[in-house]
């Protein structure tokens, strides 16, 4: 069963195929990956996961062929970035 485990951040991102003999959970595979070594500051209690973009638990078990990714927290809100864009583009 072929996985990849997703991680980015503002600068990087890796992406880390991995091929698995049995179902396994979202946690088991982030462990798997090797991922939490690149990485140290993920916290899988802290940081939520998803597969293709959609976030679920980390007790989810996986398909063949889907992406697990990690999502780190936002340096700014969305709203508030918009609002200093268009800020910017009115002087």
């Amino acid at each position: 069963m072929k996985l990849e485990v997703a991680y980015a951040k503002a600068e990087e991102q890796l992406i880390i195929p991995i091929q698995l003999t049995e179902p396994y959970t979202v946690e088991r595979a982030i462990q798997l990956s090797g991922i939490l070594k690149h990485y140290p500051e993920i916290d899988l209690a802290k940081n939520k996961v998803g597969i293709f973009s959609q976030i679920c638990t980390l007790k989810k078990v996986l398909q063949a062929n889907d992406r697990v990714e990690i999502y780190r927290s936002l340096n700014i809100d969305p709203m508030q970035a918009r609002r200093e864009r268009a800020l910017k583009q009115q002087r």
